[in-house]
């Protein structure tokens, strides 16, 4: 898992800005336009009241040299108020800008795994739970910043750089000028260094994401770790990330401690150099500078720099918000392979009728899954699905939930080809268990009633008795209010498998799709799962895929897959009876390995 981590995490950190993309991202705070506004006009008056401020304190200054002090307690008092309006304007501007952001993220966060919801199992199957869990949340985490104060901040940067320069110009053009002079040094400064300390910081964050996700694999397999004595060798795997993650974090914060002191060191110098001349203009008889004026100047060319440095980062975390924009978009943009065509209708309540007409299907045209497959399934009836590893036996269920579409031939449900029906209301009439019967984090009421909201208690407990799951539930302490852990690590595979029976009857299907439900089954109540069994297929179309054969004996219709095709179709006494037959070979040898295990046993 580390290693997937790592490869998700090399991808790139930063891309070249992508306009098209920027207006759409920004767009996400077109409902929060009036919040912006207010921020820009409070960030504006903040920014005018701290260089109001900054003015009146070289009044007040000019006021000491000269020895008029009747008018110090008006700018002292002045100076208060404007620091008072600005610090107000400011909590407010960062109270609206997070509130409109976070907003904004949620709304992009929710489009994003909506869509997520809608594609098809293609997209899965070709990329990772990880990945995709990084583009939720990584990648639009990343874009806080710039949701929340970077649109505003540098609007108000540049308004801020422009009016000081026009300010300081205007109290004296000479000294703004030569201000100006280390202009070039700090944009080195500022730009370039701190673009490669951002990448640092960048690579320290991708190696403890790195870190996070051996810690979660180590404490999810810790009973496999513990069983083959793994712990010394997993601790020094740990040790390594941990030690990797102590070396970035030491080369970023090698490259923080520098910048600052060459920051501070260039604006001193040219803080000297402005004093330096300024003084020297003081003494100047024809046009004498005033000590308000220099420091006025010199106050404002400390100002100067906060904005560029700001000015940068934001420049920054575009670069970096580029990349995130992107992988959030190209899943965005990621069209559903299976999707409603234009005039699909509502599939009518069904019966249960299911015809493949000469249906072929394949990933890679060149490598065909299903070959001219055709057979019916009548209403009620139950299908049993064996053969080898890929042979198609997943395939054909995966395709009656129209999770693929077929590539050639047609697929029915009561004479309705599939393609020409909503997904949600053909969907809607069937349930899909699977291998792994998943079960949610929550309770085990919850679980019962996913697929139906709308039922009662009444209804999922008497689902839970008809599957015979009703006894060990009401076992556990709090019953049907117990909470369960991640996956039901905390059930058995038996109780996890009872509960999706419970979970399946009480969504009342037309069709029943088993795709290897049964095939890790717990030993000691597999006549109990064979009951449940009985009364999930009573009355439904059923498809069920088993690698335990008991459990298929009773179907109305035994198809043998190989190589994509169907090489034997019948009930148990019919295939059992061909001579050299797959289906009996089969048979054959679980019944050996049945009796060796009975032996080894006694």
């Amino acid at each position: 898992m580390a290693k997937m981590l790592r490869q998700i995490d090399d991808e790139a950190l930063e891309r070249p800005f992508n306009k098209a993309q920027f207006i759409r991202l920004i767009k996400y705070m077109g409902p929060y336009k009036r919040n912006v506004c207010i921020a820009l006009v409070l960030m504006t008056i903040a920014t005018l009241s701290s260089l109001g401020s900054t003015m009146l304190l070289s009044r007040a200054v000019d006021t000491l040299d000269s020895g008029a002090q009747e008018m110090l307690m008006y700018y002292v008092g002045g100076m208060v108020v404007l620091a008072a309006l600005g610090a107000l304007c400011t909590r407010h501007r960062i109270r609206l800008m997070d509130t409109a952001g976070r907003k904004a993220l949620a709304t992009l966060r929710e489009d994003l795994f909506n869509h997520i919801q809608g594609l098809s199992f293609s997209f899965f199957d070709s990329r990772s739970p990880g990945k995709i869990l990084v583009r939720v949340i990584n990648d639009v985490n990343s874009l806080n910043d710039l949701f929340t104060n970077g649109i505003v901040n540098v609007l108000i940067d540049c308004f801020t750089l422009i009016l000081l320069l026009l300010i300081m110009l205007w109290v004296n053009w000479q000294l703004t000028l030569l201000s100006l002079c280390i202009l070039p040094v700090l944009f080195i400064i500022i730009f370039k260094i701190k673009r490669e300390m951002r990448k640092r910081w960048q690579i320290t964050r991708m190696k403890t994401s790195n870190m996070n996700g051996y810690l979660h694999e180590s404490l999810s397999g810790m009973r496999v770790t513990e069983a083959f004595v793994r712990e010394d060798e997993n601790l020094d795997t740990f040790s390594n990330v941990n030690d990797d993650i102590r070396k970035s974090w030491m080369r970023a914060i090698q490259i923080n401690n520098a910048f600052w002191p060459m920051l501070d060191l260039t604006g001193t110098i040219g803080t000297i150099l402005v004093y330096y001349v300024g003084i020297s203009l003081m003494g100047n008889a024809s046009a004498p500078l005033e000590l308000a004026e220099l420091l006025l100047i010199i106050w404002y060319l400390g100002r100067f720099w906060e904005p560029l440095n700001t000015l940068s980062n934001f420049y920054n975390n575009i670069l970096s918000a580029t990349a995130s924009m992107e992988r959030i978009f190209e899943i965005m943009d990621t069209p559903a392979d299976v999707q409603d065509k234009p005039g699909a209708y509502d599939l009518p309540p069904i019966k249960g009728r299911v015809e493949f007409d000469h249906v072929n299907f394949y990933y890679d045209p060149e490598n065909p899954v299903l070959n001219d497959v055709s057979f019916v399934a009548e209403p009620g009836q139950t299908i049993a699905l064996v053969g080898a590893t890929g042979a198609g036996k997943s395939t054909i269920v995966n395709l009656i939930s129209r999770f693929y579409d077929v590539c050639g031939g047609s697929l029915k449900i009561d004479g309705h080809d599939i393609r020409d029906v909503k997904i949600d209301s053909l969907r809607k009439q069937m349930s899909v268990m699977m291998q792994d019967s998943f079960i949610f984090s929550g309770t085990i009421m919850d679980n019962i009633r996913y697929g139906r909201l709308d039922a009662t208690d009444e209804e999922v407990i008497a689902a839970a008795k008809a599957v015979h799951a009703h006894e060990f539930i009401m076992q556990m302490q709090k019953g049907y209010q117990t909470e369960v852990n991640e996956r039901g690590s905390s059930l058995s595979t038996g109780q996890r498998q009872l509960i999706s029976f419970a979970r399946a009857l009480l969504n009342d299907p037309k069709i029943l799709i088993l795709d290897e439900a049964t095939s890790s089954i717990d030993t000691h109540i597999e006549l109990l799962i064979q009951d449940a069994l009985e009364v999930l297929l009573r009355g439904r179309t059923s498809f069920v895929i088993a690698h335990r054969l008991s459990t298929i004996r009773n179907a109305d219709c035994i198809m043998v897959m190989r190589d994509g095709k169907i090489a034997e179709r019948g009930n148990h006494d019919e295939l059992i009876r061909i001579p050299n037959g797959q289906y009996k070979e089969l048979c054959d040898a679980q019944y050996r390995f049945l009796m060796e295990d009975a032996s080894s046993a006694s």
